[in-house]
C-alpha cells in the first residue's frame, strides 16, 4: 500500500516519491512540491481539509483529495531502511 501526504499525522515528514503531473495543480509544482523533496504536515484545518504542509521552504495549504495523489515515503520508514 502506498503512503500519501494525506496519510501523515501532524509533525510527520516524508520524501515525495511520485506525483501524477496531469492531476496535480501546476501551482503546487511551481512551489517546489516535486519528487525528492521533503514534506512535513504542519497543521490540519478544523474539518481535516485542507492540509497545511511545508515543502521546499514554502508553507502550502492543499486539499486532501490532492494530497491523496502524491505518493511518498515517511521519514521513519527511511530510517528503518538505512538501518537494515
Amino acid at each position: 500500500m502506498s503512503t500519501t501526504i494525506a496519510d501523515l499525522t501532524v509533525g510527520e515528514k516524508g520524501i515525495i516519491e511520485e506525483i501524477p503531473y496531469d492531476s496535480v495543480p501546476l501551482k503546487l509544482l511551481e512551489m517546489g512540491c516535486l519528487p525528492g523533496k521533503e514534506v512535513e504536515l504542519i497543521q490540519l484545518a478544523p474539518l481535516n481539509d485542507p492540509l497545511y504542509i511545508k515543502v521546499n521552504g514554502s508553507h502550502l495549504a492543499i486539499r486532501r483529495e490532492t494530497a491523496r495523489l502524491i505518493i511518498m515515503t515517511k521519514s521513519e520508514n527511511l530510517c528503518e531502511t538505512i538501518k537494515s
